[in-house]
């Protein structure tokens, strides 16, 4: 039983650690993204970005033996999955381009807010009253952050709550998606979204394609490098340590996001910002542990 029990916490810690360097690679991949976009066309950005990790995914599916297009590629859940990933990829990279990286970032934290409401609508989930206050008050944080009506309001910070949206309701579809799809073939299908959010956003952007070159082409070749290794963590995490224990070390993201957007970009966070942010993670640890608590 003790040796029992030490298994599982070194397998938690270990969980932990690929968590938080999981969430550190995807805040650099952000900071990244945002630096290609001062030289890059966002649509451009985008195409490239996803045909990167396509092809990188596609490489590890073939290493294992996997087809890449299985006739559970074609559920309904997996083509609804392609359009939150299209809708929130495409949102989400606007933000970084056209927003303070650290306020996207804080944004994004109530993802699993959405999907915990979400979840218990739409699949008939168990959620209590204290967990639907906990919601509430989260999604306050974000109305805090965004401030509309305020005089520090811009409608640019709504495209990180778009984003926000997206990956919602895409962690949503995965649920429902095929349990013989792979996260290796999911992954794949993800970057391939990437890439025709880009075309479809170059017919409104009506920028031409520019030549890879200087900082801005090696920060997009970075991005998809870092992109693919957070991915990986990301997965290691997921089946090394508890679900529970593992989880909450997404927020460590946030830490990782604000401290590159004041150190790289010098943004600087004000109280409401700081508030909002506060909402926000402290109503997603309680949405956690609370989950934990009812589980058992």
């Amino acid at each position: 039983m003790v040796n029992h029990i030490a298994t599982d916490r070194r397998a938690n810690l270990l969980g932990s650690l690929w968590m938080v360097a999981s969430m550190a690679l995807f805040a650099v991949e952000d900071a990244l993204i945002k630096g290609a976009a001062q030289g890059i066309p966002m649509s451009q950005i985008l195409v490239i970005f996803g045909a990167g990790g396509a092809v990188i995914f596609a490489a590890l599916a073939k290493a294992q033996g996997l087809a890449l297009f299985p006739a559970a590629a074609r559920a309904p859940a997996v083509r609804v999955r392609v359009f939150f990933e299209v809708f929130g990829r495409l949102f989400y990279f606007l933000a970084l381009a056209l927003t303070p990286l650290s306020s996207a970032t804080v944004i994004l934290q109530a993802t699993p807010l959405v999907v915990v409401g979400a979840a218990a609508v739409i699949f008939g989930e168990r959620v209590g009253w204290r967990r639907w206050v906990a919601i509430g008050i989260g999604l306050a944080g974000v109305v805090v952050i965004i401030r509309p009506g305020g005089d520090g309001f811009s409608a640019l910070s709504l495209l990180a709550v778009a984003g926000m949206l997206g990956f919602a309701g895409r962690d949503l579809a995965s649920r429902a998606a095929p349990k013989e799809l792979s996260t290796i073939l999911l992954g794949l299908y993800g970057f391939l979204t990437v890439i025709a959010a880009g075309a479809m956003y170059s017919v409104y952007e009506q920028q031409p394609f520019v030549r890879l070159e200087g900082t801005s082409g090696l920060a997009l070749g970075a991005a998809i490098v870092t992109g693919v290794f957070a991915y990986t963590a990301l997965m290691k995490a997921m089946r090394t340590g508890e679900v529970s224990a593992v989880t909450p070390f997404r927020y460590s993201r946030l830490l990782f996001g604000v401290a590159l957007g004041v150190l790289i970009f010098g943004e600087r966070l004000d109280g409401a910002t700081w508030l909002g942010c506060g909402l926000i993670v402290v109503s997603g640890l309680f949405i956690l542990v609370r989950g934990r608590a009812v589980a058992r």
